[in-house]
């Protein structure tokens, strides 16, 4: 497939909307979705096409919990339905933020405006992620002993995330087919910036017939975005979350970030173990897979430092090779 060197998809970390040490407040939603905003737009007025990812780690998790809080007198929906409010909540905040600076900036008139989906994406029913659950969802716990409480009471399973802390994990099985691509396509040809695959996209598994069902999962953005990506043709995927880049040895003696790297060195270092899943891990194999799919450039790097990213100059760089 022939790739548009001027059409750019930006995944943006559920936790880069919340990160470790926000509190969650509708101000630091809206602080970090205008971050993403003024990157994005920044980007259009050079001329390139946009479309737009966002994980949904953290909110997912919150939904999670508030039905789990008031299970007695509201019945707990399903997580593939909780993957669907949380693209309408960070769907809204990028929508709007994306529409107010475009016109601080004066280039309202260069696009139709931004529109975000629901949008589904399609995983295998014979995945074996579904017997290991490895996506990080939920709030960060320091309390074992609540950890081990919660795992009691709730069945939940948790982890250790490398950013600090205990997390929930839940099944992330591996995507293979956005199945609203067809109508992002058509919005892009239109001019308009797309918020699609959200959080991964709702899980739904494909049945005799071509019927489809929600699952009890959250995919990862990631790696959704990169089956979006290369569907789109786009010559450019680039990852901003709440970290500088990919690290060989991260958090631990010699930690080195990485640069400039080729897709075969990064393949290396990802099969050494570098990468740990349900973090930095997907993020990394997704870089991969976008490459060897024929992508141009991937990229890693901070939300706070999202156009030096795009422009190749910050964060993990990956280049064919």
């Amino acid at each position: 497939m022939l790739r548009d060197e001027r059409l750019v998809l930006i995944a943006l970390g559920g936790n880069a909307f919340q990160s470790r040490g926000d509190r969650g407040t509708p101000e630091d939603y809206w602080r970090n979705a205008y971050v993403a905003a003024r990157t994005i737009v920044r980007i259009v007025k050079e001329g390139y096409r946009v479309a737009v990812t966002h994980g949904n780690g953290p909110q997912v998790g919150i939904i999670s919990e508030w039905m789990e809080a008031l299970k007695e007198r509201v019945p707990p929906q399903t997580l593939d339905i909780a993957g669907a409010m949380t693209q309408g909540w960070l769907g809204y905040l990028l929508v709007q933020a994306i529409h107010n600076t475009l016109i601080e900036e004066g280039v309202y008139d260069r696009v139709r405006g931004a529109v975000a989906l629901v949008n589904r994406v399609a995983v295998r029913e014979d995945d074996p992620a579904w017997a290991n659950p490895t996506k990080f969802v939920g709030s960060w716990y320091t309390d074992e002993e609540e950890v081990r409480r919660l795992s009691r009471e709730r069945g939940w399973t948790f982890k250790r995330d490398p950013r600090g802390g205990w997390r929930r994990v839940v099944p992330s099985p591996d995507p293979y087919r956005n199945v609203e691509v067809e109508a992002i396509k058509a919005l892009l040809r239109e001019g308009w910036i797309v918020i699609a695959s959200g959080g991964g996209g709702i899980p739904v598994v494909e049945r005799a017939g071509g019927r489809l069902e929600g699952a009890e999962a959250v995919i990862d953005k990631d790696l959704a975005g990169e089956v979006l990506a290369t569907a789109l043709g786009a010559g450019h995927f680039i990852i901003l979350t709440d970290v500088d880049g990919a690290y060989l040895n991260f958090s631990r003696e010699g930690s080195r970030r990485l640069g400039r790297v080729t897709v075969s060195e990064l393949e290396r270092y990802y099969s050494e173990g570098h990468f740990p899943p349900g973090s930095m891990g997907p993020k990394v194999l997704a870089c991969i897979r976008f490459i060897k799919h024929g992508g141009l450039r991937a990229a890693i790097g901070h939300l706070y430092e999202g156009y030096e990213v795009v422009k190749g100059v910050r964060g993990t760089q990956v280049v064919p090779g």
